[in-house]
C-alpha cells in the first residue's frame, strides 16, 4: 500500500476542520491585524481556549503573531491555503463530472417523488401500534 504523507497539507486541513478556527480566520480576513484579546472578544470561549486554537492555526502556517510591547497582534497568512486549494482543484473536475451526470439523470427521470416520505416508506413498512396490556 502506498502511503502519501504531506504534513503541511494535513496540518492545514486539520486546522480548518474546527468551526471556531474558521471563524477566527474569517475575523482576520477583513483586518490587517488584531490583538488576541480583540480577536477573542466575540467568542464564548475562554482566552486560553482561543490561545490553543491560535496555536493550531500558527502551526499550520495560517496566521502569524507579532509582539509589540505587551500586545500580541495576529495576522492572516493566506498563502498556505493556496496549497490546500491546489490539492482540492485536482479533484474538482472529478466531482463536477459526477454532479453533472447526476443532474442529467434527475432531469431525465420521469416525474417521480424522491422526497423523504417515499424513501422512508420504501425502507420500512408501516407496522401496527402495540396495544397496552391490562394488568391482571
Amino acid at each position: 500500500m502506498v502511503k502519501y504523507q504531506d504534513t503541511a497539507l494535513n496540518d492545514i486541513f486539520s486546522a480548518l476542520a474546527d468551526p471556531t478556527r474558521r471563524a477566527l480566520l474569517a475575523r482576520l480576513e477583513g483586518e490587517d491585524a488584531l490583538s488576541i484579546s480583540a480577536l477573542a472578544q466575540p467568542f464564548e470561549v475562554s482566552l486560553p481556549a482561543v490561545m490553543k486554537h491560535l496555536n493550531v492555526l500558527s502551526d499550520a502556517g495560517l496566521i502569524t503573531r507579532e509582539k509589540t510591547g505587551r500586545t500580541v497582534s495576529v495576522r492572516l497568512q493566506a498563502e498556505p491555503m493556496a496549497h490546500a486549494m491546489q490539492w482540492l482543484s485536482r479533484y474538482e473536475h472529478f466531482w463536477a463530472e459526477r454532479l453533472d451526470r447526476l443532474a442529467a439523470f434527475v432531469e431525465a427521470a420521469p416525474d417521480t417523488d424522491f422526497g423523504p416520505e417515499t424513501a422512508n416508506s420504501a425502507k420500512s413498512p408501516k407496522r401496527p401500534k402495540p396495544t397496552a396490556k391490562k394488568a391482571p
